[in-house]
């Protein structure tokens, strides 16, 4: 079993700690690059009947 799954991880969660300790670990130099990266944008749409719902305001 692998060592994430026994330590009650889910692959995301083991995913991004890794890659929160890898941007930790780099270079002063290289670290600003890598934590622009670590920011993400969701956005939501709602979809009926196949096509997306916008509202109008």
């Amino acid at each position: 079993m692998a060592a994430w799954r026994q330590a009650g991880l889910n692959y995301i969660n083991y995913s991004q700690i890794a890659a929160r300790l890898v941007r930790q670990a780099l270079k002063p130099e290289l670290r600003p690059e890598a934590l622009k990266r670590d920011e993400a944008n969701v956005r939501f749409t709602q979809w009926k009947d196949g096509k997306p719902v916008t509202e109008r305001q």
